[in-house]
């Protein structure tokens, strides 16, 4: 690349070397490297050369990193249609400056050196406080954004409306309000220790942020506690709290000759005490993890014994049967240890007594004897025992195996085909007296094409006036069977079968807008 050069002044209101002190004593200072703050600076003079030359020209400014000597140029480029005057040049307007110019190169032209006014300095100043800041807060950034999940101590630098800015030596971080514990106050110069849970780049630069109620708190607490867990050795699985009253952890050993709980809990309780201390008393149930659901639950759920569990795979629900003397033990002051038990297991969790199982089965009884009973034209006798061997619905009675309905004690081929026939006959009235309802509530047929709705369901979306594909398209699976007020809540349908329902909803959808365009581009 060519240029012209102008034989310039080097004198210039801050000495060259002093410069380069200044630029090392500032990068020593915040942090960051000596380029950046140099950089810094001849952005600064490049505005200040700008503003004395004009804000049109391409005017740039080097610092010599050896001697510290300032370059004010002017660079103009070499094009075939000049649009800036003040910035271009044709390549006949280059070559009559420098023959050997070619077209993308720059004419560059040395400028004198800047005399400094009050003004320029101050604005030069500004500029090199904002770099000079830019760069350290991304210095700060790149070297907390891999630290999430560590934890950290720090000094209280100052506190605002309970927010508390926290210095960690090398940068500051924010331990907002509700990331502290309840009750907790700290006063400038306390020393405090949390977790970094976040790190990202807001418009007013990189943000850290701590929380001493996370969850990730008490585990790596645990962690530097508990040299097991630091080794690998115990592995902390779930943790679950209500910060600073009171929280639950179940832990597993991956050496069979050590125990988990007692390992974390320490000689006399020395290692457990040494988090309750930093956790401000918040009691901590070290609970043995476990791969069966129905155990890690019962463990869960101590110091409360149970009696009884059953679990309901399809909606990660159990229920927990347990003894009077242990309900409110179970369910724990205002529902703490069972919402803990919940929180740390992934199940929802129902407890009830073993009075009030016993009533809820016989309830269950005497409802579905009735049932078939109605349905059937059976005797109680008969009910009774369809509901004793586990049937529950009509649709079980129609469709079961004959050979496994006359294997019921009591029961012969000829009762198993009889209450099979009457099963199916029912069935068929009842769909009859549906699909008339559904037709009468104007519910399109080609909505009872979807595969999992069945006439009874078509009927209740009929009369919440879902009545087309397009409607059920429209909703989402939690207004389909979101428990509280879901359109079809209480019917068996998941979670992933009310997906499945819409998204074949939402494809017939699609499916005829495409026809509806083809057909359009065919008549036009």
């Amino acid at each position: 690349m060519m240029h012209k050069e102008v034989p310039m002044d080097t004198t210039i209101a801050v000495p060259r070397l002093e410069l380069l002190q200044v630029a090392d004593a500032v990068a020593r200072e915040k942090g960051i490297e000596r380029d950046e703050v140099l950089e810094a600076m001849e952005q600064a003079i490049q505005k200040a050369g700008r503003s004395k030359y004009g804000h049109e020209h391409d005017i740039r400014a080097k610092i010599d990193r050896k001697n510290g000597e300032i370059r004010l140029m002017r660079f103009r480029e070499i094009v075939e249609t000049v649009e800036n005057e003040a910035t271009q040049l044709t390549l006949a307007q280059g070559q009559r400056i420098s023959p050997e110019i070619k077209q993308g190169e720059f004419i560059i032209d040395e400028l004198p050196p800047i005399d400094f006014g009050r003004i320029a300095a101050q604005t030069a100043k500004q500029v090199i406080v904002q770099k000079v800041r830019e760069a350290e807060r991304k210095r700060q950034f790149d070297e907390y954004k891999n630290r999430k999940g560590e934890i950290v101590n720090g000094l209280v630098k100052r506190v605002e409306f309970g927010n508390v800015t926290v210095d960690l030596g090398r940068a500051e971080a924010m331990l907002r309000r509700d990331e502290l514990l309840p009750r907790e106050t700290f006063r400038n110069g306390d020393r405090v220790r949390a977790l970094i849970y976040d790190v990202r780049e807001e418009a007013r630069g990189p943000q850290i942020f701590l929380s001493r109620t996370h969850p990730d708190f008490m585990a790596k607490l645990f962690a530097q506690e508990v040299p097991e867990i630091y080794d690998g050795i115990i592995e902390i699985k779930a943790v679950a709290r209500d910060p600073g009253s009171r929280a639950k952890i179940a832990v597993i050993s991956n050496d069979g000759g050590i125990d988990p709980v007692g390992a974390c809990v320490g000689m006399r309780g020395s290692r457990v005490q040494a988090v309750v201390g930093e956790l401000q008393g918040e009691k901590i149930d070290i609970i043995p993890w476990s791969n069966d659901p129905a155990t890690f639950v019962v463990n869960a759920l101590a110091p409360a014994e149970v009696s009884k569990v059953v679990l309901d795979e399809e909606n990660r629900r159990i229920e927990v049967v347990v003894p009077e003397s242990q309900l409110s033990l179970a369910i724990g002051r205002r529902g703490q240890n069972v919402r803990l038990a919940s929180m740390l297991t992934g199940w929802n969790i129902d407890i009830m007594t073993e009075d009030e199982e016993s009533e809820r089965r016989t309830e269950e009884m005497r409802t579905r004897s009735k049932m078939f009973i109605d349905a059937l034209d059976v005797d109680d006798v008969i009910a009774h025992l369809l509901v004793t061997e586990g049937f529950t619905n009509i649709e079980e009675v129609a469709f079961v195996p004959v050979e496994e309905l006359a294997g019921i004690e009591g029961f012969d081929e000829d009762v198993a085909r009889e209450l099979r026939e009457r099963a199916r006959v029912f069935l068929q009235e009842q769909n009859e007296k549906l699909s008339a309802r559904r037709r009468e509530l104007g519910v399109d047929d080609a909505l009872a094409t979807i595969e999992g709705l069945t006439p009874a369901m078509l009927v209740t979306l009929g009369e919440n006036g879902i009545k087309t594909r397009d409607d059920l398209a429209d909703l989402s699976s939690d207004e389909l069977i979101d428990p509280q007020d879901g359109i079809l809540r209480g019917t068996s349908l998941s979670s992933a079968d009310a997906n499945a329902i819409i998204m074949a909803a939402r494809a017939h959808w699609f499916a005829d807008q495409g026809e509806s365009t083809v057909a359009q581009k065919a008549t036009e």
